[in-house]
């Protein structure tokens, strides 16, 4: 009960802050080429230059050849790249939040929950570019098109409660204990190769499997690669998103909670 008050709370606050997100994502977006000669175009570059890398590394390096279903092995690492690139660049920047409008923190009437939704909107913009580069790489694959990859927003919705709810905590320990923010700089480098974004599943023995999937952003790269390769329904693993769900709802009432118990000594602090 206690969390679905949170829930109606959060999206009253949301709604009732719409504009203000708007403008506060539009100028976060902006914020991050200012003073950079190319712009906007470093948003296609770095994704690119980072596919590119990982696949000389893996492709000409150790030889990697396609992966489950015969699928090329660029097509499935861009599916990961798109996921974990979000993923992670969105944690960092929601890690940092609270201290870099450390002004609308202190704002007595400000609902400064809002505040990581910001740095969320502000990814989704890079990460809808990423989905479109991914798309014509898939094609160049020759993975065709499908109504599949119409169902891909299901798994970005999850997504993002998972990294609202992680970042509530994150941004909130981040206030008090400022290593937060290297700790999960860490954490991601681990997450990185603990996620199957560079290997395949199959390459672990099914007994340590488990081990794996647990993770709860590994339903999420599944659920792309679902979609946009082996054009498999969402409905078709409801074990997986049972678990998912209740792991990610349960990390977003944590985080809720946190939020709630230490927003009012941020002032204080920042």
């Amino acid at each position: 009960m206690q969390f679905l008050k949170l829930v109606g709370d959060f999206t009253r606050d949301l709604y009732e802050n719409r504009y203000t997100i708007y403008q506060l994502t539009k100028r976060d977006y902006k914020n991050r080429y200012i003073g950079s000669f190319l712009g906007f175009v470093w948003t296609i570059i770095q994704p690119i230059v980072m596919i590119f890398v990982l696949w000389i590394v893996f492709v000409k390096g150790f030889k990697s050849g396609p992966v489950h279903g015969n699928i090329p092995y660029i097509a499935y690492l861009s599916i990961g790249m798109i996921v974990w690139h979000f993923f992670s660049e969105a944690l960092m920047a929601c890690t940092n939040v609270f201290q870099e409008y450390s002004y609308l923190v202190k704002k007595i009437n400000f609902k400064i929950a809002i505040l990581p939704t910001i740095k969320l909107s502000s990814g989704l913009i890079t990460h809808a570019i990423f989905i479109l580069i991914g798309m014509v790489i898939l094609l160049f694959s020759g993975i065709q098109p499908s109504w599949y990859w119409l169902q891909f927003p299901y798994y970005l919705m999850g997504l993002i409660i998972l990294l609202l709810g992680i970042s509530w905590i994150t941004s909130s320990l981040q206030v008090f204990i400022r290593d937060i923010s290297q700790i999960v700089g860490i954490t991601l480098q681990f997450g990185f190769w603990y996620t199957p974004v560079v290997w395949d599943m199959s390459l672990i023995p099914k007994a340590y499997q488990i081990y794996f999937k647990i993770n709860p952003l590994y339903y999420i790269i599944e659920g792309y690669q679902k979609s946009f390769i082996y054009h498999e329904p969402f409905w078709g693993d409801t074990k997986s998103a049972l678990l998912f769900w209740l792991t990610t709802l349960t990390i977003s009432l944590i985080g809720a909670a946190l939020f709630k118990k230490l927003r009012p000594h941020f002032a204080d602090v920042l």
